[in-house]
């Protein structure tokens, strides 16, 4: 293992909206250095989560639908290769490398800076929430599903199912009363049972899903990319045993802006990016606890376009194969070849050199 938690330093430029962190740095303490400016860029939607898997993966997050992911906003890597050696990767500088690290995950080398581009951000917003009892939530999950295709970029719909309730809803970046003028667009769902409107700093949406004290309790996840939510993939998502928490997030707007050719991160067509998951303390419990969220994964299988590198988890070769395309795939494997054919960066979503007789 390579610990990197030393180099955690960040710098903002604020007048030229740049920002360089190392490859430790947390998303927490890049949202607090470039607050004070009055900027950020996107970043993931948990601050403890490091700067360098969110991005290299692709790097989904609330400001994703205004301004891209998180490795659209990047300008270079310093990276470490296999060989040893220190280089520089932009799109004027070992170009390939540059577009293989933007989504490609860590297979390329240890990426010890990152320099991002930053965008003036209102430090407001606000969550909206509607709770539907499961049984009766199919009405409202569609008409929630309808509304997510025309929302303005501030919004991020966001869907989840567990112990008996659906909450639908969405994040808005910015203005809250103008989130609270689009929240009425909701009032077509119907009555629910409970609402929630939520108004928080930037800084705090950023923090309100972490939970540190979850590394200690055993986890499992599953994850799709759903290129068109349909009312059967709705019906499904419904019907997911209560044990389990199953959420939707939407994509689109700036994702989808930009060319699939343009970055090793794939799916930009996709509408929506679904996971479930389950945490439990009993390791007794592994195997059912495992099954179940396999087998809710399962019956949203059919209605998938692929899968988020990032949300990967046991899925081995043939989840690399979800993640990317095969014409992506195999430029990817080429990049391999060039920057590291001996598949020395290999525990993890693998993508192994062409040459298969070099690859571990």
């Amino acid at each position: 293992m390579i610990d990197l938690t030393p180099m955690g330093d960040i710098r903002v430029d604020p007048q030229r909206q740049r920002a360089t962190a190392q490859g430790g740095a947390l998303l927490g303490a890049l949202d607090a250095a470039t607050a004070p400016y009055g900027l950020a860029t996107t970043a993931g939607n948990v601050s403890h989560t490091g700067v360098g898997g969110l991005t290299l993966g692709g790097g989904m997050g609330w400001l994703a639908r205004e301004h891209g992911l998180a490795c659209d906003n990047l300008l270079s890597c310093e990276v470490v290769t296999a060989s040893g050696d220190v280089v520089r990767a932009s799109a004027e500088e070992n170009d390939e490398l540059f577009w293989g690290l933007r989504g490609g995950g860590g297979n390329f080398g240890v990426v010890t800076r990152f320099e991002f581009r930053l965008h003036r951000t209102d430090p407001r917003a606000l969550s909206v929430e509607r709770d539907f009892p499961v049984a009766g939530a199919m009405a409202p999950a569609a008409r929630w599903r309808d509304l997510s295709e025309g929302a303005p970029r501030q919004a991020t719909y966001t869907a989840s199912v567990g112990g008996g309730v659906a909450t639908l809803g969405f994040v808005w970046t910015g203005d809250p009363e103008q989130g609270r003028d689009h929240a009425r667009s909701l009032e077509a769902l119907g009555e629910p049972v409970a609402r929630r409107d939520v108004e928080s700093s930037y800084l705090d949406l950023q923090r309100r899903d972490d939970d540190v004290q979850g590394h200690t309790q055993r986890r499992y996840w599953k994850g799709h990319y759903v290129r068109e939510l349909s009312d059967a993939a709705i019906a499904a998502l419904l019907a997911h045993d209560p044990s389990v928490s199953a959420g939707l997030q939407a994509y689109g707007g700036a994702i989808a802006d930009v060319a699939d050719e343009a970055t090793a991160f794939s799916h930009r067509s996709a509408a929506f990016e679904y996971v479930v998951a389950t945490r439990w303390s009993d390791p007794d419990e592994d195997d059912v606890r495992m099954a179940t969220a396999r087998q809710s994964a399962e019956a949203l299988a059919p209605y998938s376009s692929g899968a988020y590198v990032n949300a990967l988890s046991d899925d081995g070769v043939a989840g690399v194969h979800r993640a990317y395309p095969p014409a992506k795939l195999a430029r990817l494997s080429r990049l391999k070849d060039a920057v590291d054919p001996d598949n020395v960066f290999h525990l993890n979503h693998n993508i192994a050199p062409s040459r298969a007789a070099t690859a571990r």
